[in-house]
């Protein structure tokens, strides 16, 4: 039987290894949501940074859920396969920053532990952004989201990931010990500012005080993450094994193509990040309205597009040559409403988009991301529509997309298959639905009366509304592409 990956020693050489010495690490980071992403982006920069630089800059992982990725990772010594995959074929390294894996829900003291611990110098989160508990409608903390609502009744004994921040920063301002930075790796635009937000709305709710000094010494600096990453498959295991000579249960795979904009903010340092390839800049919110409005409004375009007409990847969606053409489409709508980018290309940005869908070799499933659509479409879709609209134009592209998710929404395939919508607001689009004749008027009037999800000048908008009325009627009677 094939060992599991516990160690550096005896791996096949076809596999990339940590170039520092892993014994001689030292946790300056603490990283709460050890999924995918995280293990394809924000650990192998720090990897990259401790191989050139140095510095106490491992990293502690902590799952406020589920305990499946911390206990593998903990089986392994904190080492895990990331495989990089495009049609020349799969390289394999082994990524070694990771020293320990916290489960909250097991031990929520270690946890508040290692979070006022003065060497953890960075908190940084990729939780997705249904966990902020943000309510869209009022900007600050949404009051009915479980966690935020239990934290906010018991701030000393916190399950969200705004009450761990904020007891840690509280423990912290306690025993006289510098804060920590938080950082969000989350595709929320200004994460940073959303995060810094939703801290204070939660401090002044529990401690006026500790607010005032959060707001006065703790930096929240926004980032801009880019990286595809599939969910891990079967395959995924297989190839981590054939190619590290080791099973590893915690192996995620990826694309060639990486990039990090970090505003350089921070209370007390960090890896050299640039060293790696990072972006260290003064402001990232254009670099981010970029991906967001180009990659992630096509990205979901073509997700609620392919899944509802039978695709199961977005590179079986970008065989359509009428999506293919769509996706490009949309993008130079996106790149319309944008600023120009010192150093920044956007036909040739759109242009490596286009290929980097297409890989054949990354099977990103279109079902994955159409997951939390309330969440990503108003800065993916809803307020470069409004934009482009308020400028002159049509937004006939962003129309389609959500009129795509409308009928994504429906949650039933095109042969009667029921699906989950994995959405936060599932319940309520459901109840909305229940009763509504399945026309494209509507379904649409009913789910633009989604509490605090579409802008008023869309909603208000009947030229608009009515197109995407019309576009969702045809995919209610014929689900088969392409259609546009």
């Amino acid at each position: 039987m094939t060992e599991r990956l516990k160690t550096l020693t005896g791996l096949a050489s076809t596999a990339k290894l940590p170039a520092y010495d892993r014994d001689a690490l030292k946790a300056g980071i603490l990283h709460l949501g050890p999924g995918a992403f995280f293990r394809a982006h924000f650990a192998p920069f720090t990897d990259a940074a401790l191989a050139v630089a140095g510095g106490d800059w491992a990293i502690e992982v902590a799952s406020l859920r589920t305990a499946d990725v911390a206990d593998h990772l903990n089986e392994q010594n904190g080492l895990y396969t990331m495989l990089v995959r495009d049609t020349s074929g799969t390289e394999a390294q082994v990524i070694g920053p990771i020293l320990r894996a916290h489960v909250a829900t097991r031990n929520p003291a270690d946890l508040l532990e290692r979070l006022e611990d003065p060497a953890i110098r960075i908190v940084s989160l990729t939780v997705t952004e249904k966990a902020y508990g943000f309510d869209a409608a009022t900007g600050g903390l949404d009051l009915k989201h479980a966690d935020v609502a239990a934290d906010l009744a018991d701030p000393q004994a916190p399950r969200g990931v705004i009450g761990y921040l904020v007891e840690g920063l509280s423990r912290r301002r306690a025993k006289g010990i510098a804060p920590f930075t938080p950082l969000s790796c989350d595709n929320l635009p200004s994460n940073g500012a959303v995060l810094k937000r939703l801290v204070l709305d939660f401090t002044e709710r529990v401690d006026p005080a500790l607010r005032s000094w959060i707001e006065q010494n703790v930096p929240f600096p926004s980032t801009m993450v880019d990286r595809i990453t599939p969910a891990s498959t079967d395959a995924t295991y297989r190839d981590a094994e054939a190619l590290t000579g080791r099973v590893d249960l915690a192996a995620i795979e990826t694309e060639p193509f990486t990039q990090w904009v970090i505003e350089d903010h921070f209370a007390d340092g960090h890896p050299q990040w640039e060293k790696a390839g990072a972006l260290m800049v003064g402001d990232v919110s254009a670099y981010e309205k970029m991906k967001l409005r180009m990659l992630n409004g096509a990205h979901s375009l073509l997700a609620y597009l392919g899944y509802i007409g039978g695709y199961e990847f977005i590179r079986d969606a970008m065989d359509d040559a009428g999506l293919a053409a769509l996706a490009r489409r949309h993008m130079n709508a996106a790149a319309a409403t944008l600023d120009p980018l010192p150093g920044i290309n956007l036909d040739a940005y759109a242009d490596e988009l286009i290929a980097r869908f297409a890989n054949k070799a990354i099977a990103h499933r279109t079902y994955q991301i159409a997951m939390d659509g309330t969440q990503k479409l108003p800065q993916r879709l809803l307020e470069p529509a409004t934009e482009a609209i308020a400028g002159g134009g049509k937004a006939e592209t962003y129309a389609i997309a959500v009129a795509a998710w409308m009928r994504y929404a429906l949650g039933v395939d095109r042969n009667g298959r029921r699906y989950e919508l994995r959405d936060p607001r599932a319940a309520e689009i459901a109840a909305l639905l229940a009763d509504v004749p399945r026309s494209g008027g509507s379904v649409s009037t009913a789910l633009f009366a989604l509490p605090g999800l579409f802008p008023a000048a869309l909603a208000r908008n009947p030229s608009w509304t009515d197109d995407v009325a019309n576009k969702l009627e045809i995919l209610i009677q014929d689900s088969k592409l392409p259609l546009f």
